[in-house]
């Protein structure tokens, strides 16, 4: 009966009411006062295309990646946090999100000119979405997240081949297996491209595990994470925190500064941790109980609970966009680069807990030296040693090579 009730709460709450096919383009908006302004960005992807303009990439695994540039026009008079989907098709602009421009790049070399052209171009934010979503889904996010934070770097979004459906968790789960290689040789190619000053990472839910990954995959082959990408946004990441420790260990030294939206009523990682025999998931943890408190800090990541933070999302899973205050966070602090070690941190009523902290304790987390691997593991501290049970520990002194066969 238990497992009947979460199912249903699931379906229910994540129905989707939009229109699909959004993906085709409609003339942009000159000097209208009802258009908030628009939204440039490159996608990469793992899809395989559809072969419809209304698509243009469906749910199904492509043999090649594929580049495309696309622009989103924003309406005015919209509530931050939210995309405005269009009630019916073609939408219009005045009232709706909106593809003005599509164009698809046959060369690595096009996407290259295209990043040179970008007013941001030298601070690059790479986005990879979660769970059941389609292409549109994901553009219109990632439009809406750089619309509202204001943020000043370039938008990149890498799509993988996601069914957008609630039955598809582990069809999803393996896209995104099938996926890292092309994230990583896209973090690579971005990495090396002399115009590019930093990256930062932004992957939410399912989308954080190919992040990591990907981030791994990079780790072994070099050692260590390319310099260039220097943070690493995971927001209710979808991973077996056990599976996080092996991850974040190797990937090497030094690592890219870690930051990680948490909240314990997300209901759709209880519903994952549920489907993946009742591990918890590291997006649904409380930062603030140990052992997860100690070891986060030793690890130097930093951790912000917004359990208490209140939006529209019925499953508590997208406050990190939803939230004004938040997205605000990630645009003009974290993506630039900027510790949290100051009192004048303003994140709105609610947002305290910071691996067991407050606001402005947020700087002695984020600015503690990345000196030793995670040691997150789910088995409770020992009562006589006050350490984790042997066989799951991460010593911290174990090298990522030696973890490797």
């Amino acid at each position: 009966m238990q497992r009947y009730g979460t199912a249903v709460l699931i379906v229910l709450l994540t129905s989707c009411g939009h229109p699909k096919g959004v993906m085709a383009p409609v003339p942009a908006p000159i000097g209208d006062t009802k258009v908030a302004g628009k939204v440039d960005m490159l996608v990469a992807t793992t899809r395989q295309p559809s072969g419809s303009t209304a698509t243009l990439f469906d749910g199904e695994r492509g043999s090649k990646p594929h580049l495309t540039e696309i622009t989103v026009s924003i309406p005015n008079g919209r509530e931050q946090g939210s995309v405005q989907w269009p009630k019916k098709l073609p939408p219009d602009p005045r009232t709706d999100f909106a593809v003005t421009n599509v164009r698809q790049m046959e060369t690595v070399a096009e996407g290259r000119a295209w990043f040179k052209q970008q007013a941001n171009g030298s601070h690059a934010l790479v986005f990879i979405h979660g769970f059941n979503n389609t292409y549109g889904d994901a553009v219109f996010r990632l439009a809406q997240i750089v619309h509202d934070s204001n943020m000043q770097a370039t938008p990149v979004l890498f799509t993988w081949p996601s069914r957008a459906e609630i039955t598809g968790y582990l069809y999803d789960k393996e896209s995104t297996n099938y996926s890292r290689s092309g994230l990583e040789q896209a973090l690579r190619t971005l990495a090396g491209d002399p115009s590019v000053k930093d990256i930062t990472v932004l992957a939410h839910s399912m989308g954080s595990w190919l992040a990591m990954e990907a981030l791994r995959q990079m780790g072994i082959r070099d050692g260590r994470v390319d310099p260039k990408i220097k943070n690493v946004i995971l927001a209710s990441p979808d991973i077996d925190i056990q599976v996080f420790a092996k991850q974040y260990v190797e990937m090497g030294e030094p690592r890219p500064r870690f930051t990680i939206f948490m909240s314990s009523d997300d209901k759709a990682l209880a519903a994952s941790s549920f489907i993946t025999g009742r591990v918890s998931r590291l997006g649904a943890i409380n930062p603030a109980e140990e052992p997860y408190r100690s070891r986060l800090e030793k690890a130097g990541i930093t951790a912000i609970d917004l359990t208490k933070v209140e939006t529209k999302d019925g499953l508590n899973h997208g406050k990190f966009a939803e939230s004004p205050e938040i997205v605000q966070l990630i645009g003009q602090r974290l993506i630039m680069g900027q510790t949290l070690t100051d009192s004048n941190v303003t994140l709105g009523q609610g947002i305290t807990a910071v691996v067991g902290g407050t606001v402005t304790n947020i700087g002695a987390v984020a600015a503690s030296a990345v000196a030793a691997p995670a040691t997150i593991v789910e088995q409770p501290l020992s009562a006589k040693t006050k350490r984790p049970p042997a066989e799951t520990t991460l010593d911290a002194d174990l090298k990522p090579q030696q973890l490797v066969r």
